[in-house]
């Protein structure tokens, strides 16, 4: 496909616009406008301003449609992307794609427009005038409520060069620009296509488009040219003027202190930015002399924060050596460049801000004093544009008149931000939000969190019914897949959680949570309607090991109707989770309930049974057995002298004795995963013990254990060991080698190199948490065949051994497990015994205006039931791709006799950024990988996209490329194009938008 993009017509995005706010109440796919009120106007550079926010000049104000889509949405202030003397295909050659990759802080590798200087000139011009009709037709507000503020650069030759002059002076005063007659006379020519707009109000459109520049300069410009420039747009163009200012300003100590602790020490930068950039003492009395320079023209001048902030490539983040750094990282120092210029000017040097502003801060930096705020990295993010209404309605205020900047106020914001969990790091990188499957090329909604779920629980289903109250039908849709909620509703490792699109606007729904809630509301009414099923099948199943994968396949197995019997060494089911998690984690009588739902089904258990033999089952009817024995042989820890005690046995200890135990003042733990996390909060439970040290040879961020258990963790007042790797136990000390970090391995973690270091920990006692191993010695006196690791041989669909009627499930299957994939592999055998698939899918859908209000609302963490009214319904509606691509150039198209609106991508307006694939829930790239509509058939020859060219739209006759092959195809002949994408390309036709 072609990076370049290519401008529509004033005509075509005219009739888009109108067509299809006409046919679905829609902008460019934005669903909810902004209506301005004139009472909570600001004024800057002598003109109204509606709202102080917008986009920044970025991906968002590149092209026509994108400033349209941002001022329905909210958008007032618009910084258009940045102008310079290289342009158009020779810009293009040097700016590597994708260039943006947004999933948390944001990083981009893009310059100025990708567009000839002409054709972003003609751009805005479009735009001015979309706006100026689009507030009157659709009520939006005043037509001279917004304002353009042109970014130029980067030097002052290019600035003054032809190109870039007459850019100047055109935005300054179009009406003598082709560009600015056509559109004008296109509307006037064309008034009858609006309901609410006259002629009066098109010949009242003005030509002077913009009063206001920022300067952006590179990194390394001297100040001195910084000046001159500032001087030739003050006193030769007579712009109000703001001038870019980095972070650089701070000096390297302080923002690599900053940096590190907010969490982002692997964010590498160096300090030659620093020492090449303008310098802070050169900045203040250069601002000075072009403050006073404003002031004797009667124009503006303030500095605009920020310029973004250089730092390398080290993770193959973008196919570039540096990149920009923006979004929540930035925000801390950005607001600390602010800061020093508050305190220095005494709050009278206006501040232009951009810098990581989202719904989360942005009242706090406006309310200081700080405005315009301008926008990129929210906005990149799901919910898009539509993130800007919220913004613009908290930022509602009357009279609001600028008097300065407080900068008491600026540095409670930036010691907030240093530890708003808004900004900091997470303390673990945030898991892939992927599903494994390519997005297809027709119906991509599917809710990730099911998808990422082992046993595809109908999430969005039941938190809707919780939403509602409705516990009890909530239970009936819980319990189709999962028969223990009380345990995956306390202990589930979430991987749904993980994968839920909210993610990316502030925290998962709180899936867990929800099941809990709906259980201890649900369950006594759903148990009471739980009745013994009938035997009705064959022969009887013997499960052996009561814990989380055989509780599971009893409890298919019985409501299958087969007579089961479970067989548990111990004293009650529940296996590690009753005998080993601490009851701080989990309490007994939350395992006795979901144990309660099998004596209910009428599973019979044999407790305090151990069975060592297959055979004597057989001996004793049992056709079919289900070896769900756990994992619990020892996992071994090789130290060059003294030993350390396993952390399960530890555990176990810690539950029987309640905590009473003698193992001395200081307590190491080695291991990262979960295991250790629990160990380690018990050991700091135990009697006598005063510190807990817990030792891993990298570092928390690259812990296997969940976020929330390292969170818990440190809550303890567990003390973490990094980069240590064990050596010996010797006279109460652990003395361990010291490890750096070094480069990413291929897990896509750092590795960890030895020094020569060693350090000494005092340990009265240490405790292993470093897995533990399969049975397979059990394995092999059963006759089932192992592999070179000792695990079970099985069939990966049924689960059953080489020995017929012999099934493997859980932690003694592959190891150490989560409870869900326990009740995974439960599910599965007992479906291989039965023969059919034991449960059902809940397909009940959200309203789509109830999806549709939720997304683009960022919000705090909500409470009981109303947690689950923060679902996005992705298996109803997803358009993350649609929503994230600042193009518009993902589409969503609605197909007569499809239910639901069905995603194409086009061509001609996409520039290849990355952005979407970012946020797609599929393992896909949706700018690569949807069906793609080309504008010209010579269009496909610069692409491998599957899609298609009209070339007749009477006919709807088009080109077509399908699988790989290229073919004509004409509706109503016969064709191996599947029916869905020819019903796609009928609808694309008869809307006649594209």
């Amino acid at each position: 496909m072609s990076e370049l993009m290519t401008p529509m017509s004033f005509e075509h995005l005219l009739n888009w616009i109108l067509k299809e706010h006409k046919q679905y109440g829609t902008v460019f796919g934005e669903h909810d406008p902004y209506v301005a009120d004139s009472k909570n106007n600001r004024e800057i550079f002598g003109r109204a301003l509606e709202t102080p926010i917008g986009p920044a000049a970025g991906p968002h104000t590149q092209l026509t449609q994108n400033i349209v889509a941002a001022y329905y949405t909210g958008s007032r202030f618009f910084e258009l992307k940045t102008v310079q003397k290289m342009d158009g295909a020779e810009l293009a050659a040097c700016v590597n794609k994708p260039c943006i990759v947004a999933d948390d802080e944001c990083y981009n590798c893009e310059w100025s427009t990708e567009l000839y200087v002409p054709q972003a000139m003609e751009e805005y011009i479009k735009a001015w005038f979309l706006l100026k009709v689009l507030a009157k037709e659709y009520k939006l507000g005043d037509p001279d409520g917004f304002q353009f503020n042109i970014s130029v650069g980067y030097d002052l030759e290019g600035i003054k060069s032809e190109k870039i002059d007459t850019f100047l002076n055109t935005m300054q005063n179009a009406a003598d620009c082709e560009v600015f007659k056509n559109c004008k006379q296109y509307l006037l020519d064309h008034v009858d296509l609006f309901e609410n707009v006259t002629k009066e109000d098109i010949e009242a459109i003005q030509p002077e488009i913009c009063n206001s520049a920022t300067i952006s300069t590179l990194h390394g410009c001297p100040p001195q040219e910084i000046e001159r420039i500032a001087m030739h747009l003050i006193t030769e163009k007579g712009y109000n003027t703001f001038i870019k200012c980095n972070p650089t300003l701070l000096g390297y100590e302080y923002a690599r202190k900053t940096m590190d602790d907010m969490g982002y020490d692997y964010v590498a930068f160096g300090d030659f930015h620093f020492k090449d950039d303008l310098q802070y003492e050169d900045a203040v009395p250069m601002l000075q002399r072009l403050m006073a320079v404003c002031k004797e023209r009667n124009l503006e001048f303030g500095v605009k924060i920020t310029n973004t902030f250089p730092v390398d490539v080290k993770q193959n983040e973008l196919p570039s050596e540096e990149m920009y750094m923006s979004g929540k990282s930035l925000y801390a120092l950005s607001m600390s460049v602010a800061e020093k210029l508050a305190k220095d000017f005494d709050g009278q040097l206006r501040i232009s801000y951009s810098g990581g502003a989202d719904y989360f801060n942005i009242k706090g930096i406006v309310d200081s004093g700080i405005w315009p705020v301008t926008m990129a990295t929210t906005m990149l993010k799901p919910g898009g544009y539509q993130r800007v209404k919220q913004m613009a309605e908290i930022l509602e205020k009357e009279n609001d008149v600028f008097t300065g900047i407080d900068a008491e106020a600026v540095s409670a914001l930036v010691e907030a931000a240093k530890k708003d969990p808004h900004h900091v790091k997470a303390i673990k990188p945030l898991p892939s939000r992927k599903m494994k499957e390519s997005v297809p090329l027709l119906d991509c909604f599917e809710a990730p969190c099911k998808a990422g779920c082992p046993i595809h629980q109908d999430i969005t289903t039941y938190l809707e019914l919780v939403s509602e109250g409705k516990y009890e039908e909530a239970m009936e849709v819980i319990t189709e897949k999962n028969p223990l909620p009380f345990i995956t509703g306390t202990i589930c490792a979430h991987n749904c959680m993980s994968k839920c699109t909210r993610n990316f606007y502030e925290d998962p729904v709180h899936i867990r949570n929800m099941k809990l809630l709906a259980a201890e509301n649900g369950y006594e009414a759903w148990l009471k309607k739980q009745g013994v099923p009938a035997v009705t099948k064959e022969g009887k199943a013997a499960v052996v090991g009561g814990g989380p994968a055989g509780m599971a396949a009893a409890y298919f197995l019985r409501r299958a109707g087969m007579d089961v019997t479970i067989f548990e060494q111990n004293d009650a089911l529940g296996g590690v989770v009753r005998h080993v998690i601490p009851e701080f984690r989990i309490a007994s009588s939350a395992i006795d309930k979901d144990a309660e739902i099998l004596n209910t089904l009428g599973v019979h258990v044999e407790l305090n049974t151990r069975v060592k033999s297959v055979d004597e089952l057989r001996a004793e009817g049992f056709d079919k057995v289900i070896l769900a024995v756990g994992a619990s042989k020892p996992g071994t820890l090789r130290l060059e002298e003294g030993d350390a005690t396993n952390a399960l046995e530890f555990l176990a200890d810690f539950k029987a004795n309640n905590g009473e135990l003698n193992i001395g003042k200081n307590v190491v733990v080695i291991g990262g995963g979960n295991t250790a996390m629990d160990t380690a909060r018990a050991a700091k439970r135990t009697t006598g013990v005063e510190n807990v040290y817990l030792v891993y040879r990298r570092t928390k961020r690259f812990m296997p254990a969940d976020a929330e258990e390292l969170e818990m963790a440190i809550e303890d007042g567990v003390e973490f060991k990094e980069l240590l790797s064990p050596v010996k136990v010797v006279d109460g000390k652990l003395t361990c080698k010291v490890m750096k970090l070094g480069d990413i391995d291929e897990s896509g973690r750092r590795s960890v190199v030895e020094t020569d270091e060693i350090c000494e920990i005092a340990a009265d006692t240490v405790i292993a948490a470093v897995g533990e191993k399969v049975p397979t010695k059990l394995y092999e006196a059963n006759r089932i065949n192992v592999s070179e690791r000792g695990k079970a041989l099985v069939n990966d669909d049924t689960l059953e051994s080489n020995v017929e009627g012999v099934y493997v499930v859980g932690d003694g299957l592959g190891g150490p497990a989560t409870v869900v994939e326990g009740i995974r592999d439960g599910k599965k055998a007992a479906e291989a015994i039965i023969g059919t698939a034991l449960s059902r899918d809940f397909d009940e859908k959200l309203e789509s205006e109830t999806i549709f209000a939720r997304q683009g609302i960022l919000e705090s963490e909500k409470k009981g039931q109303a947690e689950s009214t923060r679902c996005l319904g992705c298996s109803t509606i997803c358009e993350n791709c649609v929503q994230v691509c600042p193009n518009r150039a993902n589409v969503a198209v609605h197909v007569p006799g499809m239910e639901k609106a069905q995603i194409i991508h086009v061509d001609s307006m996409c520039n290849e950024c990355g952005n979407c694939k970012s946020f797609c829930p599929y393992s896909s790239a949706p700018y690569k990988d949807k069906f793609t509509y080309f504008e010209k058939p010579e269009d496909m020859s610069d692409s491998t996209n599957q899609g298609f060219a009209i070339l007749d739209r009477e006919k709807v006759r088009c080109k077509v490329r399908f699988l790989g092959d290229e073919f004509i195809w004409t509706k109503g002949e016969a064709t191996k194009l599947p029916e869905g994408l020819q019903k796609l390309i009928e609808a694309v036709i008869a809307d006649g938008i594209l």
